[in-house]
């Protein structure tokens, strides 16, 4: 049935139909068999989870674009608008949590913890969110009455690098900025990262320096997405460097070819 609705949208637009096949099969082993048709397949987009884009990554004979998986940060800098951060986190966390560009990871400027923490921590509650904290996060929870196990847990060497896609999100607090784009760098999956500061220069070092997709400053990563950058109709959000990167839609698969026409010419 889909595969008709295919053909038919197609042929509406002037396309033959058999431009679009679709696999029916939904077995692992089809899924073995087409990443290995190198020569008959040019290149193959993963959507789904983690698993499934590492097998490609792994396996394929095939040209992969690595899509998807997204531990996106969110940093609170010492010069951030405490309004504005709270609003950000809230909206990148909690607005559609199953999705890549939301918000896995909070980083708070050690300078501002004392003030922030308690306020972000009563508001990701309040949303229900299941806090994994490092020390300081944990003691602020304490202070704040929050009950362990039900509103935090003390946070794991994994939590860094975890991409929930639930109501849970991992919070550390870091000594300055170096320390924080130092910890994305390591921990996240080159997605989207944002920074909340109004001190301009820490937001252009931030957008300089971390190493993903599409940097923020003052923004919801939810805004990672193919339409909302203009693009069109979204095939995936590239996390590699070549060729495509970010949200990508139908333009970014365009490959050339060259035509050439003489009338006898040699190169010397």
């Amino acid at each position: 049935m889909i595969s008709e609705l295919l053909a038919d949208a197609l042929e509406a637009k002037g396309f033959p139909r058999e431009a679009v096949s679709m696999i029916e099969s939904t077995d692992r082993e089809a899924t073995g068999e087409l990443m290995k048709l190198r020569g008959i397949v040019d290149v193959l987009i993963p959507r789904g989870g983690a698993g499934l884009i590492q097998r490609c990554v792994r396996e394929s004979l095939v040209p992969v674009i690595e899509t998807g998986t997204g531990n996106c940060h969110i940093y609170v800098h010492e010069s951030a608008d405490f309004d504005k951060a709270l609003n950000i986190i809230v909206n990148a966390k909690t607005q559609r949590v199953g999705v890549c560009n939301a918000a896995e990871s909070l980083l708070v400027d050690h300078a501002v913890a004392n003030v922030f923490l308690p306020a972000v921590l009563a508001v990701l509650h309040d949303h229900d969110v299941l806090i994994h904290g490092d020390e300081a996060t944990c003691a602020a929870c304490v202070a704040a009455g929050l009950a362990e196990g039900d509103a935090y847990v003390a946070a794991t060497e994994e939590d860094w690098g975890r991409e929930y896609l639930a109501l849970e999100m991992s919070v550390k607090v870091v000594a300055n900025e170096e320390e924080a784009i130092a910890h994305i760098n390591r921990y996240g999956t080159m997605h989207s990262e944002a920074i909340i500061a109004e001190d301009a220069d820490a937001c252009e070092r931030f957008l300089d320096e971390v190493d993903a997709s599409a940097v923020y400053a003052n923004a919801s990563t939810r805004f990672t997405d193919g339409g909302e950058f203009g693009l069109g109709a979204e095939i995936g959000i590239s996390t590699q460097k070549l060729h495509a990167r970010g949200p990508f839609a139908a333009e970014a698969l365009t490959t050339y070819k060259y035509k050439l026409r003489g009338t006898g010419q040699v190169r010397p």
